[in-house]
């Protein structure tokens, strides 16, 4: 999960999203649907790794002959226990009943070749027609819980509907894989050895998993998802699901699946707590300097203040309304097309940055901020 564009299953797959059938998830029982305060506080509740358990290039199962997890996997049974406070015997027939899923592997294995950066491809994939029409008609049918969402967490509806858009196609595509062998897979039996922390996250996401079940939140027996383990409308890895859904439908209970309302506050909420700032754009009104390319520091958060910038070259766009970014830090994105030797790049506000932490990808988030623009205006909203 770095800069690197991340592209559908459907197109390239290479990214956490995809599938094509529902999910099964169970309700989960809620968080409090307050609204958070308006700072970064992202990774302020993660547990600590789970330092046991390792991952090996191998197609073997998680048990031995006589049905037993392998020594390594017991550890981490063990550690996932003490840590999580789950009962050891129902991590065991979790961690027994995983089974290593060869489709997982291979679509999550890096081809040998580097994909050329294409910001122009990437874009076309995402802001088009289907998701523009479909966003549009999910934006009518569920006007009431984007509006609270809006007023609750300062995300505006569009944004919200282009998240969604961009994961699933509004629940056309959740996946259909079983979440637990897809992270036991991936945390067990799938190393990258360019990545090594990426075995590791898959292994936290797997505790996140167990707990999920612990509480009966969802049944990890059941629940399906993309191949890399996400779930429902917004595509919620299970320490998402832990941390950031809420009850957005107030049913007391939690349902990323079969509960848009749920899903749309859950994505706004996740903003919101990573960094959005009510009133912002995700892109400021800023025409660049020549030099832009080297302005970009790359990484998930603005690293200039206005000034800062303003002393490089950069000036405000003419006509420009909205100075509230102006107080804010600020940073330049590159949105790169190799293959066609061109280069474009904008300056994106703490909103532009919130979205990387959706995806780390700055494709995916500038794709985001223009499918809002598209389905927006064809809805007849200012709302940005």
């Amino acid at each position: 999960m770095f800069k690197p564009a991340r592209i559908l299953q459907a197109a390239v797959l290479v990214t956490f999203l995809g599938g094509c059938a529902t999910t099964k998830t169970a309700a989960i029982s809620p968080a409090p649907a307050q609204a958070p305060a308006p700072v970064n506080t992202a990774g302020a509740s993660l547990p600590p790794h789970i330092k046991a358990g390792n991952s090996t290039s191998s197609t073997e199962g998680f048990v031995d002959a006589r049905g037993q997890l392998k020594p390594d996997i017991q550890a981490y049974a063990r550690e996932v226990a003490q840590t999580r406070h789950v009962p050891l015997n129902r991590i065991e027939v979790l961690l027994k009943s995983a089974r290593y899923n060869a489709t997982v592997a291979r679509l999550m294995t890096p081809g040998k070749t580097r994909i050329r950066r294409s910001w122009v491809t990437y874009r076309k994939r995402f802001v088009e027609p289907i998701r523009i029409k479909a966003g549009a008609a999910f934006w009518s049918e569920h006007r009431a819980a984007l509006d609270q969402a809006a007023r609750q967490y300062g995300v505006p509806q569009s944004i919200i509907v282009a998240i969604i858009g961009v994961e699933t196609i509004y629940g056309r595509q959740t996946g259909d894989f079983p979440v637990l062998d897809a992270l036991a897979t991936l945390g067990f039996r799938h190393p990258d050895g360019a990545r090594p922390e990426r075995s590791q996250m898959f292994r936290d996401q797997l505790a996140d998993l167990i707990q999920l079940d612990h509480e009966k939140k969802l049944d990890a027996l059941e629940v399906e998802g993309s191949f890399a383990g996400a779930i429902g409308l917004p595509q919620f890895m299970p320490g998402s699901i832990l941390r950031y859904a809420v009850d957005g439908d107030a049913s007391g209970h939690i349902d990323l699946t079969n509960s848009p309302r749920d899903a749309i506050l859950s994505v706004a909420n996740f903003l919101r707590q990573h960094g959005w700032v009510p009133g912002l754009p995700v892109f400021a009104p800023v025409v660049l300097p020549g030099n832009a390319g080297t302005l970009v520091a790359g990484g998930l958060t603005p690293n200039y203040s206005w000034p800062e910038l303003d002393a490089k070259g950069a000036s405000i766009r003419p006509g420009s309304v909205n100075t509230a970014w102006e107080k804010y830090p600020v940073g330049v994105v590159d949105l790169i097309d190799e293959p066609r030797n061109l280069n474009e790049y904008r300056t994106g506000t703490p909103n532009f940055f919130a979205i990387t932490h959706y995806n780390h990808s700055y494709f995916y988030a500038a794709s985001v901020a223009d499918l809002a623009q598209a389905i927006a205006e064809r809805i007849g909203s200012s709302a940005l």
